[in-house]
């Protein structure tokens, strides 16, 4: 593998990374509701989850989805029903106060984690961008040093976005306008997340 296929590689995710989806939206609303430290965990579940996307795709899991339709289809309908209902979770808690991250007790770090994971595994286009854009990039027979670096590069990619957007919105401010709209913002997370899983599902 080339430098610049490497390159071509970071650049070509990087710019899915930090695009709009379940990640980036679970990223703002954990770190306004529970802080940035329990966003640090979030966002290694997150780059874990797009290294398994990514290490499936390398491995054959692209082909397997092609030769059995039928799973990739089971594999989106119960990733849509896992956003469908941390939306409903949402919209039900909405009018729930805000609770106090520096006296309240945080989900722990491995709850976070897993949220993480969930989060992406439960989200098909990490599957569909790994399977056929990502491994376009990557030449047949790669080293095993380079596909170490892909999945490093993968995972500096991820935290970094997602961190970014957690950084944003777990300041003061943001909390104090968040806890003042909480409701609305709640709901209208909830709307957007429930239909990015009815899309997934349905797509």
């Amino acid at each position: 593998m080339t430098l610049a296929a490497f390159l071509a590689a970071w650049g070509l995710h990087l710019v899915a990374a930090a695009s709009p989806g379940p990640a980036i939206l679970m990223s703002a609303r954990l770190a306004v509701t529970e802080g940035f430290r329990v966003s640090v965990w979030l966002a290694a579940g997150l780059a874990l989850g797009a290294v398994f996307w990514a290490l499936a795709a390398l491995f054959g899991l692209a082909i397997l989805f092609k030769i059995a339709p039928a799973l990739f289809w089971g594999f989106k309908i119960a990733g849509g029903l896992f956003l469908i209902w941390i939306a409903l979770q949402m919209w039900r808690h909405a009018d729930e106060p805000l609770p106090d991250h520096k006296s309240a007790l945080p989900r722990s770090p491995l709850s976070a984690l897993w949220l993480g994971i969930a989060t992406q595994l439960a989200n098909p286009k990490p599957a569909v961008f790994f399977g056929a854009v990502f491994v376009g990039t990557v030449p047949p027979g790669v080293s095993p040093l380079w596909i170490l670096a892909l999945m490093a590069m993968i995972c500096v990619n991820e935290i970094a976005c997602n961190l970014t957007i957690a950084r944003l919105f777990s300041f003061e401010r943001s909390r104090r306008a968040y806890a003042r709209l909480k409701a609305v913002i709640d709901r209208s997370f909830g709307v957007v997340l429930a239909a990015l899983g009815l899309k997934i599902a349905i797509a």
